[in-house]
């Protein structure tokens, strides 16, 4: 091993030991503990069960509820987040170096908490006083403050507690995306606008494939951060009602907290897991790789 060599090594030891300390270990603690009997009154006792938290949350009708929900909420958030996002970016390449102020205060959500944010709408659409519906009933949308139970009503909570996480992260969406329209050569742009490409056949043919590895990763890290969402709709419902806004990481959380099985929320983190880990590959395969192919 050459000079260099051990050098460069001496340089990643401490991020890899950091990387290991708090990535590796709690990872591996996780999947290990999915294989016992444990709870958390006593996690020094431990009995061997082998897969039969797995097969316990698999077949869980509860589970696959919650499973379901967050899928419910993840797209849900994401397709709003990416289309409202993907449309301001557009709308800032146009503008170019005039809108500077407005890429600054469309940030402004990613700097409130998302503790905040669950509050704010939690006011905003809670029961016969929240704010929104008093706005409807002004611009005669509805005609009482009662009429939607945004935050009550079984049917509509899930999509509900969505609009915190909307309202939070679209400008997140915004200014990777803008990133992105502003790498795109001009060059390219200008030949087909002299090929006699029309606009939206210039955003298709041209902006759309330049911009499939920005769009991964706005998919990949947005998809993931929607699907493992547990603050905002916690402060806004704690769940409820009646289950209905119970997310997998909240039926996780409730399973280890509420009910002491810290196997069985093991083995459910393992397989939440597993199943981010394959969605974020189907999702680099599908639309960063024919880029570079």
């Amino acid at each position: 091993m050459s000079d260099e060599d051990r050098f460069v090594l001496c340089m990643l030891a401490p991020a890899v030991a950091i990387l290991g300390l708090l990535v590796a270990y709690p990872v591996g603690l996780l999947i290990f503990d999915s294989f016992f009997k444990v709870e958390t009154i006593t996690p020094h006792i431990r009995e061997w069960v082998g897969v039969q938290n797995y097969v316990d949350a698999l077949t869980s009708k509860r589970v696959a509820e919650s499973a379901l929900r967050t899928l419910q909420y993840s797209v849900f958030a994401l397709f709003f987040e990416f289309t409202f996002g993907f449309c301001a970016a557009l709308l800032f390449s146009a503008m170019a170096g005039q809108s500077r102020w407005h890429r600054t205060i469309f940030a402004l959500p990613l700097m409130v908490p998302p503790i905040v944010a669950g509050l704010l709408w939690r006011f905003l659409l809670v029961g016969n006083i929240g704010i929104l519906n008093y706005g409807l009933v002004r611009l005669g949308l509805i005609s009482d403050p009662n009429e939607i139970a945004w935050l009550s009503s079984e049917d509509i909570v899930i999509y509900s507690v969505s609009f915190a996480d909307i309202w939070l992260t679209t400008s997140f969406v915004a200014l990777v995306s803008y990133a992105g329209l502003t790498n795109i050569p001009s060059d390219l742009l200008e030949a087909a606008r002299i090929d006699g490409a029309n606009a939206l056949k210039r955003f298709w043919h041209v902006t759309l494939p330049l911009m499939r590895p920005v769009i991964a990763v706005v998919v990949i890290v947005r998809g993931v951060d929607a699907a493992k969402t547990f603050d905002l709709i916690w402060i806004q419902t704690q769940g409820g009602p009646r289950h209905a806004s119970e997310v997998f990481s909240m039926n996780i959380y409730q399973r280890m907290v509420r009910f002491g099985d810290l196997g069985e929320a093991s083995a459910s983190g393992t397989l939440f897991l597993l199943v981010m880990m394959l969605l974020a590959g189907i999702a680099y395969r599908k639309i960063w790789r024919p880029a570079h192919a």
